[in-house]
């Protein structure tokens, strides 16, 4: 897999991400040949293959750069898009809180550019599977390139359709949802999540979380909780340590439930 080497020396056809002294983030896969252009200089691929890991590699200009692995967070980041994409801080509280790991069968609505749905894949492992829905062709087609760009694909299942049709799965383990009418679709939700099996979903506004809500009781969803990620960086100065001025605030509120059974009506 491109995001998993076991080996300390990288190889034609690794995922490897360069860093600058200025943080400055290249990822790009390794090939025979190949080069690297940047404003510090020209990197040519031959000289990374065969180093070890966490090497610092110069390019013809003498500017120095540290090759690295890739981690999920740094490649999510560096996507190609046509959307907004989930952050790293909300994917990984997701999946722990879902429980996704290993062996999981997930359906996601909303592939947009791809993001969350390689943190699904990554998630799941080999033994697990991820069935996304979409409906606009161009936009899967830019999430299945870059689903398989990092050796996820056989993982993911892609379909163009609208839901609310409902989903072709059944007795699925999660169900999340990246869709700005999600209260919509709670039904659909329902009918293949499996008993007890968890939903999540991502909304921008506290008008449509309140909608949701409603639509989850009305549908037999408890255990629900509300919340939010802030995140905030610190200058690594140990002289100075101070936070950056910015930071990674308000991106989402994340609404998750479990699926009751219901003894009148499943």
């Amino acid at each position: 897999m491109l995001i998993s080497n076991d080996n300390f020396l990288t190889s034609e056809g690794d995922l490897v991400e360069l860093i600058s002294p200025s943080r400055k983030v290249y990822i790009f896969q390794l090939a025979t040949s190949g080069q690297l252009q940047t404003h510090r200089g020209i990197i040519n691929h031959n000289e990374l293959i065969g180093q070890p890991w966490g090497s610092e590699v110069f390019s013809h200009t003498g500017s120095p750069f540290f090759l690295l692995q890739p981690t999920l967070a740094d490649i999510l980041q560096e996507l190609p898009r046509c959307t907004q994409i989930m952050y790293p801080k909300d994917i990984g509280f997701i999946l722990i809180t879902m429980g996704i790991g290993p062996g999981s069968r997930v359906i996601e609505a909303g592939t947009g550019s791809g993001g969350f749905t390689t943190g699904l894949a990554w998630s799941v492992g080999s033994s697990g599977c991820i069935t996304t829905y979409e409906i606009r062709p161009d936009v899967i087609n830019l999430a299945r390139k870059n689903v398989e760009r990092v050796g996820l694909g056989k993982r993911v299942v892609f379909k163009v359709k609208d839901i609310i049709d409902g989903f072709d799965e059944n007795h699925v383990d999660a169900i999340f949802l990246d869709l700005p009418n999600a209260y919509d679709y709670t039904k659909q939700v329902r009918q293949s999540l499996k008993p007890g099996g968890y939903f999540g979903c991502i909304l921008p506004t506290v008008n449509q979380v309140t909608r949701l809500l409603s639509a989850l009781h009305t549908n037999n969803f408890r255990v629900v909780d509300v919340c939010e990620i802030l995140l905030r960086y610190y200058k690594p100065n140990q002289d100075r340590l101070r936070p950056t001025d910015r930071m990674v605030a308000h991106t989402g509120y994340l609404i998750f439930g479990r699926r009751i059974i219901n003894s009148k009506t499943d």
